[in-house]
């Protein structure tokens, strides 16, 4: 308990990594800290300390009800000013706004809701990472028990195929090869040994095993210091349940909400005051305020944002891209940095052997014959770089015949086979490259006799021994020794005065289809990042293979000596993050929003699933682990960046649409309204009447149904767009003044003109108030309208909600909504009023669009 209680300390200051120092404590301390020994702990101390640490389950804390999640969801403005319309709809007896508008904000609630409970899945998912049972002693014999039930101090004995069921300290290793790739994402199995010392290098110490891990080969006994939630897997949980930091979509969405809650407070308070200073009758004047309330009211806007998001769901579903939650599509077509796992996504996640070459670099195809007859023979659990060996090529081993083996073992890292064959005798030996080196007393070259190793042979073999390893390549030393025909069996006494055949290359390959694909997200302005626990020298070498520019490279033990400002600046400069940890990935990703980076991050692994919940979108892929899956909001079926430009693109013309709408409903549409609130200062009868306001609104809604359709132009997808609520303030800012004075002249030409009364005023600029702000959207939806046409569906809701509109001006329905008739002359002066307001907006547009760099 005091070790799991010291290490979660620790964690929680961040000045220090807690496993790293639990590493280079002695076995004797943890023993003394933990209360405990190398016979494990007594049934009855174990019983104790389970009712203080509790079980080994990473457990869901205490999970808001879906209740609480729902009512939780009323916070945001937006769904509160739709909330406030619907009440004023049906305060009117506008039933028809009232059923729609209820409808759209119980629809989006209840999709937000859905997406957290899945995100409340993902921690849970983590338990099944687990095992059931583990062997323990208790009382100082070995007995099985359940997982749940080991503590802090339990001595663990670990064998070839277990799963690893607490985060521990080895007290005995033989032979340890531990698979830790669902925490660090690495295909190697990692050697453990526990005489290794910690390295400051290493976050993931080699005497140090961990929860969700599992045993290749080898044995073990674990001294356990974490259980449960206070393991590493357990911090991975812990994360997840936290509440992510808001997206970039969510954001802009905000502050467009607040932005009309305070336009629309002021509006509302200013024509209720100017109407109470004149004298007016107060019913009249609130109906009106309200109903200029609801004008202002964007109601369309969810029903525009989950059309459009759907509308793109489906169209990247065709190309294999399952979007989890509609939200990312946004925030995928703002993203401006991509940050990437790289085993599995710029890699195959599978060890190939690509190179086989001498003492001096040269390829050599002996070496390859010598290590496939090592690796054909071996017998036991073959590690991933024999099965690379025996992949490499077709192995004809019918003119060899095995004799003995020397098997591996961690003090010698190699492994011996005595053959014969082709009339020779010979002992081939494989392994780690400095052991082998030390054994060799000569070296070959081809087919030619073996020469000396002399001082200078040595300095070239370790020259390009460093020039393999500078390159990335993880490397195996090859060679061999005559024996006498007679020996049927092999001593590691047998490995010396061996001859060096050469070295043998190992990589995990660039995926194909790679380079292409980074090529393509760099034209389309994001910035690539590589997140990694690998080392830097696979991964510089990788990127190279790319094409990937590295600007600078940060170390997982540098990161942890930065403060979060500093490292907000270093992340800018910095293509390749290497040897981190979860955590620092989720700094790493943090650090980047702050800078305001729109970031996304791709990973399939545990340890990818901190960063997935910290990005403003997450990508997993269908083969990643439960938790990966739960926590990413972009599935992709192929695990291929190819897809990813294509989903940017779509993200894009999403993008684009929604603010199509923000920008039309903040321009002429809040022209009209603020025309609205001038007209009560002059004239001497309200400027429309609350019905027809609500009629106005219905209309105008109805024409943009189809702006989820509409065409984007390829200037507005070239590069990354995020949501600025300035750029919406600034548009409403120049554009809504040119409506209303349009709408004041609009008001001179009724008066003095036509001198229309109430009646006639009414019909005059609700037709033309409908025609500024429909038709406005031709000229706003594109920077070049005319180049870029609109979609067929966008023309026809538009231009048929204006007809409808001039036609029930005419119909017999006309006097219940208090028109009249229009005379031809009044509509052709609406007309020319309508041409010359949006050759206007069009010219604006253009300086504007200049301006603030839009396409």
């Amino acid at each position: 308990m005091g070790a799991e209680t010291h290490s979660q300390d620790r964690a929680d200051t961040g000045t220090a990594d807690p496993r790293r120092e639990l590493a280079s404590l002695s076995l004797s301390e943890l023993y003394q800290i933990l209360r405990s020994s190398d016979q494990g702990l007594s049934s009855a101390d174990a019983a104790a300390v389970l009712a203080r640490s509790g079980p080994n389950r990473i457990d869901s804390a205490s999970r808001k009800t879906l209740f609480l999640v729902f009512i939780e969801r009323f916070k945001n403005p937006l769904v509160l000013i739709l909330l406030f319309a619907a009440a004023v709809s049906a305060f009117t007896g506008d039933l028809a706004s009232f059923v729609i508008i209820e409808a759209i904000v119980l629809v989006s609630v209840v999709l937000d809701v859905m997406q957290e409970h899945q995100a409340q899945n993902a921690a849970d998912s983590l338990a099944k990472q687990v095992s059931l049972t583990a062997r323990v002693l208790r009382d100082g014999k070995a007995s099985e028990i359940q997982a749940s039930a080991i503590v802090p101090g339990d001595v663990v004995l670990l064998a070839a195929g277990d799963l690893v069921p607490a985060d521990g300290r080895l007290a005995e290793s033989r032979d340890l090869y531990i698979d830790e790739a669902a925490l660090t994402g690495e295909p190697y199995p990692v050697e453990k040994d526990a005489a290794a010392q910690a390295s400051s290098e290493t976050t993931f110490a080699p005497n140090l095993v961990f929860m969700g891990s599992s045993v290749v080969s080898g044995t073990g006994r674990a001294l356990i210091l974490s259980t449960g939630r206070a393991t590493e897997l357990g911090s991975i949980a812990k994360s997840l349940r936290s509440e992510p930091p808001p997206t970039a979509f969510a954001v802009g969405i905000r502050s467009f909400g607040v932005m009309i809650i305070r336009a629309t407070v002021f509006l509302v308070l200013f024509v209720l005051l100017v109407n109470l200073v004149l004298h007016r009758p107060l019913l009249e004047s609130f109906l009106f305020a309200v109903a200029l309330a609801v004008g202002l009211t964007p109601e369309l806007l969810p029903m525009i944002v989950s059309v459009t998001l759907s509308h793109g769901a489906i169209r990247m579903a065709r190309k294999q891209v399952i979007v989890k939650r509609q939200s990312a599509i946004d925030d995928l077509g703002s993203m401006d940095v991509f940050c990437s796992d790289k085993t599995g996504t710029l890699t195959e996640a599978r060890i190939s052997l690509v190179r086989e070459v001498d003492l001096a670099g040269s390829e050599s195809t002996n070496v390859l014959k010598l290590a496939q007859i090592n690796a054909g023979f071996e017998t036991g659990l073959k590690s991933p770089l024999d099965e690379a060996i025996i992949a490499h090529g077709q192995i004809d081993l019918s003119a060899w015949q095995k004799i003995d083996e020397v098997p591996f073992d961690f003090e010698r890292r190699r492994v011996s086979i005595l053959v014969e064959g082709e009339g020779r005798h010979l002992l081939v030996v494989k392994g780690a490259p400095e052991d082998v080196l030390k054994l060799a007393g000569s070296y070959q070259q081809g087919d030619t006799p073996p020469l000396p190793l002399d001082p200078a042979s040595r300095l070239t073999a370790e020259t390009t021994l460093k020039a393999l390893g500078e390159d990335g390549f993880r490397v195996l030393a090859v060679a061999w020794r005559e024996v006498e025909a007679n020996r049927q069996t092999a001593s590691v006494g047998d490995e010396r005065d061996l001859t060096l055949a050469g070295f043998l290359a190992f990589l995990d390959p660039p995926k194909s289809g790679a380079r292409e694909a980074l090529g393509e997200l760099a034209r389309l302005g994001i910035v690539v990042k590589v997140i990694t626990g690998d080392n830097e020298h696979v991964t510089q070498h990788v990127c190279q293979e790319l094409g990937l520019d590295v600007r600078g490279i940060l170390l997982g033990s540098e990161l942890g000596q930065l403060t979060d400002d500093a490292l907000a600046v270093r992340v800018e400069n910095t293509t390749l993050f290497c040897r981190v940890t979860p955590p620092q990935k989720s700094r790493i990703i943090t650090a980047l929003r702050h800078r305001g980076h729109v970031v996304g991050y791709l990973g399939d692994g545990i340890n990818d699933a901190p960063p997935l919940h910290s990005a403003d979108v997450g990508f997993s892929v269908d083969t990643a682990v439960d938790v990966a899956k739960e926590a990413a909001a972009i599935l992709l079926l192929r695990k291929e960046l190819g897809v990813l430009a294509d989903g940017v693109r779509e993200g894009r013309r999403t993008f684009a649409n929604i603010l199509k709408y923000m920008m039309m409903g903040t321009s002429s549409n809040f022209g009209n309204m603020f025309s609205m609130a001038a007209g009560v200062l002059f004239l001497p009868f309200l400027p429309m009447l609350p019905t027809q306001i609500l009629l106005n609104n219905l209309l105008y809604d109805l024409s943009e149904v189809a702006i989820p359709l509409d065409n984007v132009s390829d200037a507005a997808i070239a590069q990354p767009r995020r949501w600025d609520i300035r750029i919406v303030r600034r548009f409403m800012l120049y554009f809504g003044p040119i409506s209303s004075v349009f709408d004041i002249v609009t008001f001179g030409l009724l008066l003095w003109l036509f001198q229309a009364d109430a009646v006639l005023f009414h019909t005059g600029w609700f037709i033309e108030s409908l025609a500024t702000q429909i038709l406005v959207i031709f000229i706003i939806r594109a920077a070049h309208p005319f180049r870029d046409p609109p979609h067929r569906g966008l023309v026809a809701t538009s231009l048929g909600a204006l007809a409808l509109a001039v036609a029930l001006t005419y119909s017999p329905l006309a006097h219940w909504f208090g028109f009249s008739a229009p005379p031809a002359s009044l509509i052709g002066v609406i007309a020319l009023i309508t041409a010359a307001y949006l050759f206007t907006v069009n010219a604006m547009k253009r300086w504007f669009f200049a301006r603030f760099d839009l396409a």
